[in-house]
């Protein structure tokens, strides 16, 4: 499995990462199963969030792994907060309790990374810049960043924040391009040129923080895998070519598509499923090539200029 560094921290990385917000809905053993077989892929990078399942997530991996000192040392965890019933909340009382109960359930004494998960409108950065102060200064948290922020709201925080924001999670698939059409379609009329993003992908490249990919399966917002889906019959007719030529899976090419970005982006999957999950590691040392990016590019329906 390749590593990457995350960010600008010290963190030595799996390109792959296990998203673990399905672990909730398996069995005891089932979900030792799974993560024991990422283990043995060579994932060492494991996403949380405080709303995965309610929390049985962090409390069902803890579990899985048998938390332990001896463990513990051989995973980077990494862990989001921020979404509450019906509304967001960046204030510092709760990023302390949010964190506070996120290391209960995972039974260890640290985060690796803790991000900010979705943005709150209500933010107040003195406020976070607080929470992160107090957090790094115990020992709670190592290393902070953010998920689905624009570059203006990330500036925001930066302007308060003494710690450095390594990573924004991103949903990004074939399917979900939008932070790469725009900067394709720079002055012209298409729909694909409009910046949805604020350049959210040069900003992270440039300032470097870790675009983490979330959902790199789904096309639109949770519609659906495109994947031996019939209504893109021309994006699996492509991506099962290269698959063959590579003697792979259109899995494992749908993820490699994401990895060739010299933007470093680190993929985050869910599935609980160890074969498929064994398919998705094969992508993390293979290397498309150009034409072959943009033929999948063009294959999802996007148009070149």
């Amino acid at each position: 499995m390749k590593r990457m560094q995350l960010g600008t921290s010290e963190l030595e990385v799996s390109n792959i990462s296990l998203g673990c917000m399905r672990l909730s809905g398996l069995t005891d053993d089932k979900a030792k199963n799974v993560v024991h077989h990422a283990m043995d892929l060579g994932i060492n990078f494991y996403d949380h969030a405080d709303i995965y399942g309610g929390g049985a997530s962090e409390e069902i991996f803890a579990k899985a792994v048998d938390m332990n000192p001896s463990t513990r040392e051989k995973m980077i965890l990494q862990s989001k907060c921020g979404i509450r019933n019906g509304f967001f909340d960046f204030s510092t009382s709760h990023i302390l309790s949010s964190v506070d109960s996120i290391l209960q359930r995972l039974q260890t004494d640290y985060l690796d990374v803790l991000l900010l998960h979705r943005p709150d409108a209500l933010m107040e950065p003195e406020e976070v810049a607080e929470a992160f102060s107090s957090l790094e200064k115990s020992g709670k948290v190592r290393n902070f960043g953010v998920s689905n922020h624009n570059p203006m709201q990330i500036e925001l925080l930066k302007k308060y924040v003494e710690q450095d924001l390594i990573v924004n999670q991103l949903q990004l698939s074939v399917m979900h391009t939008g932070m790469i059409d725009t900067g394709l379609q720079v002055n012209t009329k298409h729909p694909n040129g409009v910046d949805r993003d604020g350049s959210v992908l040069d900003y992270s490249r440039l300032n470097n923080m870790t675009i983490q990919a979330w959902s790199p399966f789904q096309y639109g917002f949770f519609e659906g895998v495109f994947i031996d889906n019939d209504k893109f019959p021309e994006l699996n007719s492509v991506l099962g070519n290269i698959a063959e030529k590579y003697n792979v899976t259109k899995t494992t090419i749908a993820v490699a598509w994401i990895l060739r970005h010299p933007a470093k982006i680190q993929t985050v999957v869910g599935t609980m499923n160890t074969e498929r999950l064994s398919t998705i590691a094969d992508a993390s040392e293979l290397v498309l090539s150009r034409e072959e990016w943009y033929e999948i590019y063009r294959a999802a329906g996007n148009e070149l200029p």
